[in-house]
């Protein structure tokens, strides 16, 4: 399932799934997903009133950040050969300190599939295999369909949550693996 990627990506592989690091040439897929955001998303996280991040923007993050090498694997379809979002582990953020959060976003045409389900195995095996022995996933407590995948998977919500009065309120998530 997990495989070295050219240049130390990595490979993971499921039967209609392909997560591996981004190519430059795929940054519109990441524009596309920025321009479907939901409003109640925070302005940090769309695109702003200039047009940022632009698919220069997004191509220069793919060449430099490792993030989209390491972490944030591109989803592509292996039958259509198209990326279609991304799945993987961003180290700490607003986690416990040395445990990987798990994120995921598709492209709203394939929503409904069980691609972000496919995804989220994956990536938790590959976590588990690298020795990580707890993983946890952020949501917006109105993002109902996120919220399924993370049940699916098998999280749990905690107690611990960030009350936003604009935006909504950020739910913890946790799995042991």
């Amino acid at each position: 399932m997990t495989d070295g990627a050219p240049g130390g990506g990595v490979v993971l592989e499921t039967s209609r799934l392909l997560l591996r690091p981004w190519r430059v040439a795929e940054a519109p897929v990441q524009r596309e997903l920025w321009t479907e955001r939901d409003p109640r998303v925070p302005p940090h996280r769309r695109i702003d009133a200039d047009g940022h991040p632009t698919v220069a923007d997004l191509e220069e993050a793919i060449r430099t950040e490792r993030l989209w090498s390491t972490g944030l694997l591109a989803v592509e379809r292996k039958a259509a050969r198209d990326v279609i979002g991304y799945c993987g582990l961003v180290p700490g953020g607003r986690t416990a300190a040395g445990e990987p959060e798990l994120a995921f976003e598709l492209l709203r045409r394939v929503w409904r599939q069980g691609y972000a389900t496919e995804a989220a195995t994956a990536v938790l095996e590959w976590a588990r295999s690298s020795g990580y022995e707890r993983v946890w996933a952020t949501v917006w407590d109105w993002n109902t369909a996120s919220r399924r995948v993370l049940a699916k998977v098998g999280f749990t919500e905690t107690d611990r949550k960030e009350v936003d009065a604009v935006y909504g309120t950020t739910l913890f998530t946790t799995r042991r693996l």
